[in-house]
Protein backbone atom coordinates (compact mmCIF):
# COMPACT_ATOMS: atom_id res chain seq x y z
CA UNK A 1 0.00 0.00 0.00
CA UNK A 2 1.65 2.97 -1.09
CA UNK A 3 0.88 6.19 0.56
CA UNK A 4 1.12 9.81 -0.01
CA UNK A 5 -0.29 12.21 2.67
CA UNK A 6 -0.19 15.70 2.99
CA UNK A 7 -1.44 18.49 5.56
CA UNK A 8 -1.89 21.92 5.31
CA UNK A 9 -4.39 22.89 8.31
CA UNK A 10 -1.48 25.12 10.15
CA UNK A 11 0.87 27.38 9.67
CA UNK A 12 3.53 24.97 8.81
CA UNK A 13 2.42 22.35 5.76
CA UNK A 14 3.54 19.00 6.15
CA UNK A 15 3.80 15.64 3.56
CA UNK A 16 4.99 12.47 3.21
CA UNK A 17 5.15 9.07 1.22
CA UNK A 18 5.16 5.68 2.81
CA UNK A 19 5.00 2.21 1.36
CA UNK A 20 3.48 -0.56 3.29
CA UNK A 21 3.70 1.15 6.45
CA UNK A 22 7.15 2.29 5.88
CA UNK A 23 7.99 6.12 5.59
CA UNK A 24 10.02 6.71 1.61
CA UNK A 25 10.36 10.57 1.92
CA UNK A 26 9.21 13.78 4.35
CA UNK A 27 8.84 17.23 3.59
CA UNK A 28 8.22 20.40 5.98
CA UNK A 29 7.83 23.86 5.46
CA UNK A 30 6.03 27.09 7.22
CA UNK A 31 3.12 27.73 5.83
CA UNK A 32 1.86 31.32 4.13
CA UNK A 33 0.42 33.32 1.42
CA UNK A 34 2.75 32.00 -1.27
CA UNK A 35 1.75 28.07 -0.14
CA UNK A 36 0.05 27.16 -3.15
CA UNK A 37 2.86 28.06 -4.98
CA UNK A 38 5.01 26.08 -3.05
CA UNK A 39 3.39 22.87 -2.82
CA UNK A 40 3.80 21.96 -6.40
CA UNK A 41 7.50 22.29 -6.37
CA UNK A 42 7.71 20.33 -2.91
CA UNK A 43 5.34 17.85 -4.03
CA UNK A 44 7.58 17.08 -7.30
CA UNK A 45 10.56 16.84 -5.02
CA UNK A 46 8.85 14.43 -2.73
CA UNK A 47 8.23 11.93 -5.60
CA UNK A 48 11.24 12.30 -6.80
CA UNK A 49 13.27 11.83 -3.41
CA UNK A 50 10.88 8.64 -2.97
CA UNK A 51 11.86 7.44 -6.19
CA UNK A 52 8.41 6.65 -7.63
CA UNK A 53 5.46 8.75 -8.94
CA UNK A 54 1.88 10.20 -8.51
CA UNK A 55 1.13 6.93 -10.68
CA UNK A 56 3.01 4.71 -8.33
CA UNK A 57 0.42 5.43 -5.40
CA UNK A 58 -2.93 3.55 -4.15
CA UNK A 59 -4.30 6.59 -1.93
CA UNK A 60 -4.03 10.16 -1.72
CA UNK A 61 -4.53 11.11 2.08
CA UNK A 62 -4.82 14.87 3.32
CA UNK A 63 -6.33 16.44 6.36
CA UNK A 64 -9.54 17.94 6.00
CA UNK A 65 -10.28 20.15 9.00
CA UNK A 66 -10.67 21.52 11.50
CA UNK A 67 -7.61 24.15 10.60
CA UNK A 68 -7.10 27.26 8.68
CA UNK A 69 -9.91 27.81 6.00
CA UNK A 70 -7.48 28.66 3.14
CA UNK A 71 -4.79 25.76 3.98
CA UNK A 72 -7.10 23.68 4.09
CA UNK A 73 -8.99 24.43 0.55
CA UNK A 74 -5.10 24.03 -0.64
CA UNK A 75 -4.39 20.40 0.49
CA UNK A 76 -8.08 19.17 -0.52
CA UNK A 77 -7.25 21.30 -3.88
CA UNK A 78 -3.61 19.34 -4.56
CA UNK A 79 -5.06 16.03 -3.33
CA UNK A 80 -7.96 16.48 -5.43
CA UNK A 81 -5.87 16.86 -8.45
CA UNK A 82 -3.43 13.80 -8.04
CA UNK A 83 -6.19 11.79 -7.80
CA UNK A 84 -8.28 12.92 -10.62
CA UNK A 85 -4.93 12.69 -12.37
CA UNK A 86 -4.26 9.17 -11.39
CA UNK A 87 -7.77 7.86 -10.91
CA UNK A 88 -6.67 6.55 -7.59
CA UNK A 89 -9.28 7.83 -4.55
CA UNK A 90 -8.70 10.47 -1.71
CA UNK A 91 -8.81 9.79 2.05
CA UNK A 92 -10.25 12.68 4.44
CA UNK A 93 -7.97 12.39 7.51
CA UNK A 94 -8.94 14.94 10.59
CA UNK A 95 -5.89 17.45 10.89
CA UNK A 96 -6.68 16.70 15.13
CA UNK A 97 -6.42 12.92 14.83
CA UNK A 98 -3.15 13.83 13.15
CA UNK A 99 -1.96 15.72 14.99
CA UNK A 100 -2.78 13.14 18.22
CA UNK A 101 -0.40 11.02 15.96
CA UNK A 102 2.68 12.70 17.78
CA UNK A 103 1.83 11.40 20.79
CA UNK A 104 0.31 7.80 20.09
CA UNK A 105 2.78 6.32 22.64
CA UNK A 106 1.81 8.48 25.30
CA UNK A 107 0.23 6.73 28.36
CA UNK A 108 -2.69 8.57 29.32
CA UNK A 109 -5.22 10.67 27.04
CA UNK A 110 -3.75 12.85 24.38
CA UNK A 111 -5.54 15.93 23.44
CA UNK A 112 -4.38 18.34 20.30
CA UNK A 113 -5.42 22.17 20.45
CA UNK A 114 -5.55 24.22 17.70
CA UNK A 115 -5.30 28.11 17.93
CA UNK A 116 -9.19 28.69 16.04
CA UNK A 117 -8.92 32.72 17.29
CA UNK A 118 -11.95 34.17 18.78
CA UNK A 119 -10.81 33.01 21.86
CA UNK A 120 -11.75 29.59 20.77
CA UNK A 121 -10.00 26.47 20.09
CA UNK A 122 -10.70 23.24 18.27
CA UNK A 123 -9.81 20.27 20.35
CA UNK A 124 -10.88 16.97 20.87
CA UNK A 125 -8.94 13.66 23.42
CA UNK A 126 -7.41 10.66 22.11
CA UNK A 127 -7.10 7.45 24.29
CA UNK A 128 -4.86 5.30 21.83
CA UNK A 129 -5.09 2.53 24.69
CA UNK A 130 -8.61 1.60 23.02
CA UNK A 131 -7.82 3.01 19.67
CA UNK A 132 -8.30 6.33 17.05
CA UNK A 133 -11.51 7.12 17.47
CA UNK A 134 -11.93 10.57 19.99
CA UNK A 135 -13.14 9.73 23.55
CA UNK A 136 -14.55 13.26 23.64
CA UNK A 137 -15.53 14.44 20.36
CA UNK A 138 -13.90 17.49 17.56
CA UNK A 139 -15.75 20.56 18.97
CA UNK A 140 -14.72 24.18 18.06
CA UNK A 141 -14.94 25.64 21.75
CA UNK A 142 -14.11 28.01 24.23
CA UNK A 143 -10.83 26.95 25.92
CA UNK A 144 -11.96 26.85 29.16
CA UNK A 145 -15.46 24.86 28.75
CA UNK A 146 -13.81 22.56 26.66
CA UNK A 147 -11.31 21.80 29.62
CA UNK A 148 -13.58 21.29 31.97
CA UNK A 149 -15.50 18.20 29.69
CA UNK A 150 -12.13 16.12 30.25
CA UNK A 151 -11.77 13.72 33.37
CA UNK A 152 -8.82 12.34 34.34
CA UNK A 153 -5.15 13.36 33.49
CA UNK A 154 -4.24 14.31 29.68
CA UNK A 155 -0.95 15.28 27.45
CA UNK A 156 -1.75 18.72 25.68
CA UNK A 157 -0.27 19.59 22.50
CA UNK A 158 -0.40 22.15 19.34
CA UNK A 159 -0.24 25.89 19.26
CA UNK A 160 -3.69 25.85 21.14
CA UNK A 161 -2.01 24.39 24.27
CA UNK A 162 0.85 26.75 23.66
CA UNK A 163 -1.07 29.80 23.74
CA UNK A 164 -3.60 28.41 26.33
CA UNK A 165 -0.98 26.70 28.82
CA UNK A 166 -1.94 28.78 31.60
CA UNK A 167 -5.45 28.43 31.46
CA UNK A 168 -4.85 24.82 31.31
CA UNK A 169 -2.59 24.71 33.92
CA UNK A 170 -5.47 26.61 36.37
CA UNK A 171 -8.32 24.45 35.14
CA UNK A 172 -6.74 21.08 34.89
CA UNK A 173 -3.76 21.36 38.00
CA UNK A 174 -1.81 18.71 38.25
CA UNK A 175 -3.60 16.31 35.75
CA UNK A 176 -2.18 18.36 32.57
CA UNK A 177 1.03 17.72 31.11
CA UNK A 178 2.50 18.95 28.06
CA UNK A 179 3.75 17.92 24.93
CA UNK A 180 7.85 18.13 23.87
CA UNK A 181 8.55 21.22 21.86
CA UNK A 182 8.86 19.26 18.85
CA UNK A 183 5.48 17.55 18.99
CA UNK A 184 3.23 20.81 18.41
CA UNK A 185 2.64 20.70 14.92
CA UNK A 186 0.66 17.98 12.63
CA UNK A 187 3.19 15.49 11.17
CA UNK A 188 2.45 13.82 7.74
CA UNK A 189 5.05 11.50 8.30
CA UNK A 190 2.81 10.60 11.64
CA UNK A 191 -0.31 9.73 9.89
CA UNK A 192 0.77 6.47 8.16
CA UNK A 193 -0.93 4.38 10.72
CA UNK A 194 -3.86 6.35 10.61
CA UNK A 195 -4.17 6.13 7.04
CA UNK A 196 -3.78 2.25 6.93
CA UNK A 197 -6.54 2.28 9.33
CA UNK A 198 -8.77 4.61 6.93
CA UNK A 199 -8.38 2.46 4.36
CA UNK A 200 -8.72 -0.56 6.04
CA UNK A 201 -12.50 0.78 7.34
CA UNK A 202 -13.00 1.70 3.83
CA UNK A 203 -13.16 5.93 4.12
CA UNK A 204 -11.28 6.53 0.76
CA UNK A 205 -13.41 7.84 -1.87
CA UNK A 206 -13.62 9.32 -5.33
CA UNK A 207 -12.10 12.72 -5.35
CA UNK A 208 -15.23 15.03 -5.53
CA UNK A 209 -16.81 13.80 -2.48
CA UNK A 210 -13.49 15.63 -0.59
CA UNK A 211 -14.76 18.27 1.42
CA UNK A 212 -13.59 20.48 4.28
CA UNK A 213 -14.73 20.09 7.75
CA UNK A 214 -14.64 23.58 9.34
CA UNK A 215 -16.70 23.32 12.57
CA UNK A 216 -17.45 26.50 12.26
CA UNK A 217 -18.58 29.32 9.76
CA UNK A 218 -16.08 31.21 7.71
CA UNK A 219 -15.93 34.59 8.08
CA UNK A 220 -17.47 34.73 4.44
CA UNK A 221 -20.50 32.95 5.80
CA UNK A 222 -20.69 35.13 9.37
CA UNK A 223 -20.22 38.13 6.82
CA UNK A 224 -23.27 36.90 4.86
CA UNK A 225 -25.30 36.43 7.31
Amino acid sequence: MKLFIIDTSTSVFSMAIADKGTLLAEECGVAGPSTAARLAPAVTGLFAAAGLAPADMDVFAVTVGPGAFTGLRVGIALVKGLSCATGKPALPLSSLALLAMNARESDIPVCPLFDARKGEVYGALYDFSVGSTPVVSEAAADPAAFLRGIEGRALFLGDGALRYRELIEEVMGERARFAAGNLHHPRAAAGIDLALEGVSKGMAIPPGQLLPRYLRLSEAELSRR
